[in-house]
């Protein structure tokens, strides 16, 4: 049996890679209370977000697989998730300013009679960053929604010197390895 994909989340960009590989999918948006994830480990936080909004994200059909994910950016540990005000976004670029951090993406594949879930993981580093920098990428507005402040995608892009690691990831979905992952389900590119 092929399944159908729903994509339980409303980001543009986890539905931008879906459509640039080919894949069909529907949006099947959840409203998972995020707050009940108390992990301060970057790993064990987005590995559980995931499958919270996966189990959050109703199977209307027999033949419907759910795609969940969350992503966060962790330096030193400590999680950066969107920034509250300009303010809470130039404290976070300036901490990653001419230093390493991580991406994590945890992703939940959820049917009927299965779950599958994994995490991701890139490490990006940014270039040294001059406070000027930092207020004009903050000037456009691309920070505001995005956790770390930063898009690499966009705008973001030019803060960063090298990435180890899977660059959708970065992005939000590691295209690639969910390609991989969906094989079993779905004929696929990739599986």
């Amino acid at each position: 049996m092929d399944y159908q994909l729903i994509l339980a989340s409303s980001s543009p960009r986890r539905q931008e890679l879906l459509k640039q590989v080919n894949i069909p999918f529907m949006v099947r948006k959840q409203d998972a209370d995020e707050s009940v994830i108390t992990a301060t480990d970057p790993y064990d936080k987005v590995k559980q977000l995931a499958e919270l909004k996966g189990r959050n994200a109703d199977i209307k059909e027999e033949n419907e697989i759910i795609l969940a994910a969350d992503t966060v950016v962790a330096y030193q540990n400590q999680i950066f998730g969107k920034p509250e005000s300009e303010a809470d976004a130039f404290s976070m670029l300036s901490l990653l300013s001419g230093s390493a951090h991580d991406v994590y993406t945890g992703v939940m594949l959820r049917t009927r009679d299965e779950e599958r879930v994994f995490v991701e993981k890139t490490a990006v580093e940014f270039w040294p960053l001059p406070d000027r920098e930092i207020a004009n990428y903050i000037a456009t507005g691309d920070p505001m929604d995005k956790a770390g402040a930063y898009g690499i995608q966009s705008e973001g892009a030019v803060l960063v010197k090298r990435i180890n690691g899977d660059y959708f990831n970065v992005v939000g979905l590691p295209i690639s390895r969910v390609v991989r992952e969906l094989g079993p389900y779905m004929n696929v590119n990739g599986s």
